[in-house]
C-alpha cells in the first residue's frame, strides 16, 4: 500500500517563508551597503580625477539604492503566508517591485541615451586623469561580483525581483566599460572624447533590452497566463501515475511569482466510496506538488467515470 504523503502544515510553510524572506534581505542589505560605498568612492575620485563620466556612473550606482530599497520593503510583505485576507499568499507584490525595476531601467536607459545623443558633438574641458579610470575599474569588477551572488541567489530563493535587481548590478558593471573607455582614450587621445557618448549610447540600449526583459514577464503574470503545453502536459503525466485515475483533464495554471497554482479534474471509479475517491485527491495533490516544476498549491475536482456509472 503506498503512503499518503501529508502536505505542510501552515507553520511550515509561515516559516520557510519567513526564512526566503530574511536570506533575500541580506542580499539586498549587501548590495545597498555596497552601492553607498561605490558611490562615495567613484563621486570622489571623479572630482579628484576631473571626469564627468566617472562623477556620473556615481549618481547612477547611487540609484541603484531605490531599486535596493523596493526590494527590501517589498519582501517584507510578499514573504509573509497566506492568511484570510489573502488565501493565495502575497507574493503578487513581488511581480508588482519586479515591473517597477524592469520600467526604473528603461527610463534610465532612456534618459541616458538622450544625454548622450544631445551631448555627442561636445567636449571634456578638463582632461581626466587616473583617479578616475581606478575607480571605474574598481566598479566594473566589483558589480560584477555582486551580479553573480545576487543572481545566484535569486535562482536559490526562486525570487523574480532579485533576480530583476541582480541585472540592476550587472547594468551599473556594463556602465563602466564605457567610462573606462572614455577615460583611457581620452587621457591618450584628447581628440577622442566623443567615444564616451558612442559608448553611452550603446549601453543606454542594452538598459532599455534589459529592462523590457523584465518587464515583459511580469506583464504576463499580472494578466495570469498559465504554465506551458509541456508543463501541463507533464503535471497531466504525474496526476495519472495514481492507479486509481482513469483520465486527467482540464489542467489550468497561473503563475504567482515563479511558482505555479493548478487545479484539475481527475476521473476515477464511478462505483468507490467518497472516502477512496477524497484519498485519490490527496494522492494526486502530493505528488504533483512533489514532482511538478515549482508547485505553490494544487486543487484536485474528482469525477465519476461515465463508462463505469453506465
Amino acid at each position: 500500500m503506498t503512503q499518503e504523503l501529508k502536505p505542510e502544515n501552515d507553520t511550515t510553510k509561515s516559516g520557510c517563508h519567513l526564512a526566503i524572506g530574511r536570506d533575500l534581505r541580506k542580499v539586498v542589505w549587501t548590495g545597498f551597503v555596497v552601492n553607498l560605498i561605490l558611490s562615495g568612492v567613484k563621486f570622489a575620485a571623479g572630482c579628484i580625477g576631473n571626469s564627468q563620466a566617472v562623477t556620473a556612473d556615481a549618481v547612477h550606482s547611487l540609484s541603484d539604492c531605490i531599486t535596493d530599497i523596493a526590494v527590501i520593503m517589498g519582501s517584507h510583505i510578499w514573504s509573509k503566508p497566506a492568511d484570510e485576507n489573502h488565501p493565495y499568499g502575497h507574493r503578487r507584490l513581488e511581480t508588482v517591485v519586479t515591473i517597477f525595476i524592469g520600467s526604473f531601467l528603461v527610463a534610465a536607459g532612456l534618459a541616458l541615451g538622450g544625454k548622450a545623443i544631445s551631448t555627442l558633438h561636445h567636449s571634456e574641458q578638463t582632461l581626466p586623469s587616473w583617479p578616475a579610470l581606478a575607480a571605474a575599474v574598481i566598479s566594473l569588477i566589483v558589480k560584477e561580483v555582486l551580479y553573480q551572488w545576487t543572481a545566484i541567489s535569486g535562482r536559490r530563493l526562486k525570487s523574480a525581483a532579485l533576480t530583476a535587481n541582480a541585472w540592476h548590478h550587472r547594468l551599473d558593471a556594463v556602465s563602466s566599460i564605457p567610462v573606462i573607455v572614455a577615460v583611457g582614450v581620452a587621457m591618450i587621445f584628447p581628440s577622442w572624447m566623443f567615444i564616451d557618448h558612442v559608448g553611452a549610447i550603446i549601453v543606454s540600449i542594452l538598459i532599455i533590452q534589459v529592462g523590457f526583459k523584465i518587464i515583459l514577464p511580469g506583464i504576463n503574470e499580472m494578466l495570469e497566463t498559465g504554465a506551458s503545453e509541456e508543463t501541463c502536459e507533464l503535471i497531466e503525466k504525474i496526476a495519472a501515475g495514481n492507479p486509481g485515475v482513469v483520465h486527467v483533464h482540464k489542467v489550468r495554471t497561473r503563475y504567482v511569482g515563479d511558482g505555479l497554482y493548478v487545479d484539475m479534474h481527475v476521473v476515477v471509479d464511478g462505483m468507490i466510496s467518497v472516502r477512496k475517491g477524497h484519498d485519490i485527491a490527496d494522492d494526486v495533490k502530493n505528488r504533483v506538488i512533489k514532482e511538478g516544476p515549482d508547485i505553490l498549491d494544487v486543487v484536485v475536482h474528482t469525477e465519476p467515470d461515465e463508462m463505469e456509472e453506465q
